[in-house]
């Protein structure tokens, strides 16, 4: 159960700052700081004849029991330099349990509140700017009313405190080169996101990108302010109903624009998430890994966003096979085996060809909703020549081997294939929604590898796989998102 306390903290050796700074970073571990005063200057107490001290007050909920707690701050003061000296020595830093939950707690090991806390204005000063009308148990007096009757006249403000003032707004000022830059941002921001499959939430490790559009006039834009516009959005996914991937990304996206005050942002979402699969001769459970895919753009007069996946699968190589097609007929007529045999026994066995792992990935930009990633999966892996899994047994390997060369196709093909079933899949949505189909082939008898890629909006798309009309162009992804 969370518990609320108060934490006193002080350090007269070293960096008094710093210090101050570190260990409350490291209360963070074990607690949740809501509010840290200001720091003051503070004369020593009962033993003088030492440096002054900066102090400062925390408040705090934990679910450390007091006993637990203040073992916890003991270790981060020796995790700082601390060590066993006489009573009230200069010491790098001072941690103490000023009040713990409303209670009176009194142990060999704690006693809360902290005694002579009246007394101490050094205290009691920080205590009171974040804790004023706490009521200190066992005294029935607030911490304001023991302030008033204490000496303030070793206590004053320090001229710095926690936070570095900035003098300058850097990132404002006119850069030496005046020319706008369109994506400026962070990428590769590791985060846990929440979001919703299959009626459930589920919590999936993602990697983001967070980009915005900045003036030719303006230096820099304010990297911090990224990364607080998806702290906000993410922490609110967890408290509110789950988002999809591409909603969560449109959101963030428009938290971007207000924050860095652009006419554009742009995010785009990488996610590891699950399927349940089952080998195909063996029927073994196998928990195969996909990429769920999420792009968001948002500019001031609107948004757009898109959702997709990437999977992996096979390809057996066509040219190749007929190669091999070819030869193996002159053999079998070379033995003696009429036409029609040769074409019976070509037409029976299966054609050795080299195949190639693949990786597909197929996007749609809709606004509409209803597009589930588990099928967006079953369109990239069924245009390829076959799936592949990560467990098999040897019956599945021959299945999987013998489907692939069955089906030979090169990456146009599997690029064309996604998107003739894209075109079937989604009948209903609109005609300026969009897709796009991605296709790798990593070759096995190159050095390089085998790329394919086709794009459009719906519309242009069923112009040309539905009604076999010309299409001289077809919309591109930066088109579409603009």
């Amino acid at each position: 159960m969370s518990r609320r306390a108060y934490i006193g903290l002080g350090s007269n050796l070293g960096d008094r700052q710093a210090n101050i700074t570190e260990a409350l970073q490291h209360l963070r571990s074990r607690a949740r700081i809501l509010r840290v005063a200001s720091l003051y200057d503070t004369e020593p107490y009962g033993y003088t004849d030492q440096p002054r001290f900066l102090n400062t007050a925390a408040e705090i909920e934990t679910d450390l029991g007091p006993g637990e707690l203040l073992a916890f701050l003991k270790a981060i003061e020796r995790r700082l330099g601390r060590r066993p000296s006489f009573r009230n020595a200069p010491r790098p830093i001072d941690m103490d349990i000023l009040l713990y939950d409303g209670e009176v707690v009194r142990t060999p090991e704690v006693t809360v509140p902290h005694p002579g806390l009246s007394e101490r204005a050094f205290a009691l000063v920080p205590l009171a700017e974040i804790a004023p009308s706490v009521v200190v148990p066992g005294l029935g007096r607030t911490v304001a009313d023991l302030l008033e009757g204490a000496d303030r006249s070793g206590v004053r403000l320090a001229r710095r405190g926690l936070g570095l003032r900035l003098r300058r707004d850097v990132q404002g000022e006119q850069p030496e080169v005046a020319v706008r830059l369109g994506r400026v941002g962070v990428t590769g921001v590791r985060k846990t996101i929440r979001l919703a499959q299959g009626g459930r939430a589920h919590l999936l490790q993602a990697e983001l990108s967070l980009l915005a559009d900045i003036r030719r006039d303006q230096k820099g834009l304010h990297m911090s302010r990224f990364a607080h516009a998806l702290d906000e959005v993410v922490n609110e996914a967890v408290r509110e109903e789950s988002p999809d991937v591409e909603s969560l990304a449109a959101r963030i996206a428009e938290r971007v624009v207000e924050s860095q005050s652009s006419d554009r942002a742009e995010v785009r979402i990488r996610a590891s998430f699950p399927l349940l699969r089952h080998t195909p001769i063996s029927g073994l459970p196998s928990e195969e890994m996909y990429t769920l895919l999420g792009i968001a753009v948002r500019k001031r007069d609107g948004a757009r966003r898109m959702v997709g996946v990437e999977a992996d699968g096979m390809t057996a190589c066509p040219c190749a096979q007929d190669m091999i097609q070819q030869h193996s007929r002159e053999r079998l007529e070379e033995e003696g085996f009429r036409e029609e045999e040769v074409e019976r026994i070509l037409r029976a066995v299966p054609t050795a060809a080299h195949s190639q792992r693949s990786r597909a990935m197929l996007l749609i930009g809709t606004g509409s909703g209803g597009v589930r990633a588990q099928d967006l999966v079953e369109i990239a892996e069924s245009s390829m020549s076959s799936e592949n899994y990560e467990l098999l047994k040897r019956p599945d390997e021959f299945f999987v081997t013998e489907k692939a060369h069955r089906r030979p196709r090169f990456v146009e093909d599997v690029a064309r294939e996604m998107l003739r079933a894209t075109v079937h899949t989604y009948p209903d949505l609109p005609g300026d929604d969009f897709a796009l189909a991605r296709v790798v082939s990593y070759e096995s008898i190159h050095k390089h590898d085998a790329y394919a890629e086709g794009s459009g909006t719906l519309a242009e798309l069923r112009a040309q796989i539905l009604d076999g009309a010309p299409a001289p162009s077809c919309t591109t992804l930066e088109e579409w998102l603009g």
